[in-house]
């Protein structure tokens, strides 16, 4: 049986639904509020088997290897540039490391053409009915769909118009971040450099033939206009204003950079991920800014979402339930990767920066890999993932948990 599917979000998680889809006999179409595909952002990272698994059936790993950034170790520095701590490679990177907008540019050629991609437009309303969900959409004439699936992160239109306002939903968890392509003006080679003052931490990094810069700060939730650089770009000045190291240098940067991610680290906090003929991937459901594994948990999360539908030939009466049976507990391990985040990365106090350091210091290089491998890849790799293969239509609807 095929149906029709709309998915909202062309980053990473929405193409990767499109690709599953497809391989199972649906027909997606994905609607992203940008003209194209967005550049800049951070660099993801996969973890542990259950990231690799998805990527090899998706026939990506071999490709994504290939792009790595082959970043470094992260070296903690000074006012002056000296070395306090260094941090292993695999604590920012993982197993491997891909530009962001080169997986999503991957993730849409993979995809493009089977999938119909409405760029440059967006959901204005949805109608369920017992046959569909009525879209209309702000530009492309209405159309109704059997399903309307969320892909579209942390700010998700389709959550607000499914499930209510995003004050409901995200928790704020007291941390700004920013991030953009700066110039090596440090001849950086596959090294990234760390720099704090208490309630800021300052960075750049360079791998991959791309040199990224980056400030993170404490903050009570701000009011800004998400739409309005500018305006986010003069809050990152403000805030690092008179900071020391290289911050006057990145600030010049970032004004000059084209674009910029700037985001709360927030998370999102749902009772169920799922309703009606509506369902919700990767931060649109369950995501968190930073440190939470949001790319990899994205993909795990379409490869699901995907599966339990082709086995359930379509019916998401049966499929969401089970996706979000098999989803819910790994999606929050990961989260909570993130509650330490900012803190980790912009101590409030002098005390605070210096613990850290002298804790990194001090651990042996082996032993702080293991930590950080507990603290990651465990929770990448604490779900067993069903095999929907072979033929999955073929195969008989599971009954409703």
């Amino acid at each position: 049986m095929t149906k029709k599917i709309l998915i909202s979000g062309a980053s990473v998680a929405g193409p990767s639904l499109a690709y599953w889809l497809h391989r199972y006999g649906f027909t997606a179409t994905v609607v992203e509020r940008a003209p194209g595909l967005r550049g800049g952002g951070f660099a993801v990272d996969f973890r542990g088997d259950v990231h690799l698994r998805v990527l090899r059936e998706m026939e990506l790993l071999d490709e994504v290897r290939r792009r790595q950034t082959n970043m470094g170790d992260q070296v903690v520095v000074d006012g002056r540039g000296r070395q306090l701590a260094k941090l292993p490679s695999a604590f920012m990177s993982g197993d491997v490391e891909i530009e962001r907008d080169e997986l999503s540019r991957l993730l849409y050629d993979r995809t493009q053409e089977h999938t119909e991609y409405l760029f440059g437009d967006s959901i204005a309303s949805m109608t369920e009915s017992a046959d569909g969900v009525h879209v209309c959409f702000e530009h492309a004439e209405p159309r109704t769909f059997d399903l309307v699936l969320g892909a579209d992160g942390l700010h998700s239109n389709v959550r607000a118009l499914a499930f209510g306002p995003e004050s409901r939903f995200i928790r704020h968890l007291g941390y700004y971040v920013a991030a953009f392509d700066i110039p090596n003006f440090l001849d950086l080679d596959h090294t990234g450099l760390m720099y704090n003052e208490p309630g800021l931490g300052a960075s750049m990094g360079s791998a991959g033939g791309k040199t990224d810069g980056g400030f993170i700060f404490p903050s009570e939730p701000l009011e800004y206009d998400r739409r309005d650089l500018g305006q986010q770009k003069q809050l990152v000045a403000d805030r690092c204003a008179g900071a020391g190291w290289e911050v006057p240098r990145l600030l010049e940067a970032m004004w000059a950079a084209p674009e910029m991610y700037f985001d709360s680290i927030s998370q999102v906090r749902m009772p169920h991920f799922q309703r009606g003929r509506v369902a919700l991937v990767g931060d649109a459901g369950y995501g968190a800014t930073l440190g939470g594994l949001g790319t990899g948990t994205a993909m795990v999360g379409a490869y699901v979402l995907a599966g339990e539908l082709a086995l359930a030939r379509g019916d998401h009466r049966v499929a969401f339930p089970r996706y979000e049976e098999l989803m819910r507990d790994y999606a929050a391990g990961c989260q909570k990767l993130a509650e330490g985040a900012g803190p980790f990365l912009a101590p409030p106090t002098k005390f605070r920066i210096w613990h850290r350091n002298q804790m990194y210091r001090l651990l042996s290089w082996r032993r702080l890999a293991g930590i950080f491998d507990k603290l990651t890849t465990k929770a990448a790799r604490n779900i067993t993932l069903p095999d929907y293969r072979p033929a999955p239509r073929s195969a008989a609807p599971r009954e409703p948990a």
